[in-house]
């Protein structure tokens, strides 16, 4: 397998560590918070590191494309096989009112598959990376998933839709189910973390509905290259398009998809 190419790793700690300084530079501050939707912020922050991020990359990469959450895909042309998938502030909703768990995420996908990925929170001086076939890594050091070989050893962790308030039974009923066989469950907020956290074994197993593209193709990286397994909800190969993710370190990921499928 050709490796990729080691500008592109390089480009995505950059952008991610950038964003970590502007984040934190506004962390606690007055800023400027609109809604996108009903619960769905958006704050001048997202915005700021999204135009550094845009504008690193058309420099550096002209030909590729650019697809980010606040300005939408652009910035290359169509026939590009190589796309930069960039969330500015990974957990907003938590940035926004101050709590500390938040990150910025970016991949790039060569032909629709990522082959780079880095997410960093900014908070802990976390830095996940990882490249196809050469393993992930958390501030340098290698990572690997959990050996948790049951639900019942398991810490598992999930996310809400922004639709949550039209779902509420469907999502509460799932998150019963796994509370019910699991040793506990979570919620932090913020999809990317949660990846990194089972890819750094520090979670066993992850499960949410209608994310999009830039919450998981670096994340989903990270995981696969620490040993673990990303999937849809009906066990199909991971595509950062569709939406439904589940994540594991393997062992547990049978009894994640047939608590999922019973629903």
């Amino acid at each position: 397998m050709k490796l990729p190419d080691p500008l592109f790793l390089a480009t995505a700690i950059e952008v991610v560590l950038r964003a970590g300084d502007i984040q934190m530079a506004r962390f606690g501050t007055a800023f400027r918070i609109d809604k996108k939707g009903a619960i769905d912020l958006v704050t001048e922050v997202d915005l700021a590191v999204e135009r550094m991020f845009r504008d690193l990359v058309a420099r550096r990469f002209p030909d590729h494309a650019v697809l980010a959450e606040e300005l939408g895909g652009d910035g290359g042309p169509a026939s590009s096989t190589y796309c930069w998938v960039f969330d500015p502030i990974d957990g907003t909703t938590n940035y926004a009112h101050g709590l500390p768990i938040f990150c910025a995420s970016l991949a790039l996908e060569h032909e629709g598959r990522p082959i780079v990925g880095a997410v960093y929170d900014p908070t802990r001086r976390e830095l996940f990376t990882a490249e196809r076939g050469q393993g992930a890594r958390l501030n340098g050091a290698p990572i690997r998933v959990s050996e948790a070989g049951a639900l019942i050893d398991a810490l598992l962790c999930t996310g809400f839709s922004y639709n949550v308030h039209e779902k509420v039974d469907e999502l509460v009923a799932l998150f019963g189910d796994f509370l019910a066989q699991a040793r506990a469950v979570r919620r932090l907020g913020t999809a990317a973390i949660d990846l990194c956290y089972v890819a750094a074994g520090r979670f066993d197993g992850f499960w949410e509905q209608q994310l999009q593209p830039w919450d998981t193709a670096a994340a989903a990286l990270i995981v696969e290259e620490a040993g673990g397994r990303v999937t849809s909800f009906e066990g199909t190969p991971f595509q950062s398009r569709e939406g439904s993710v589940v994540a594991s370190n393997g062992r547990i990921h049978a009894d994640m998809l047939a608590a999922i499928a019973r629903r």
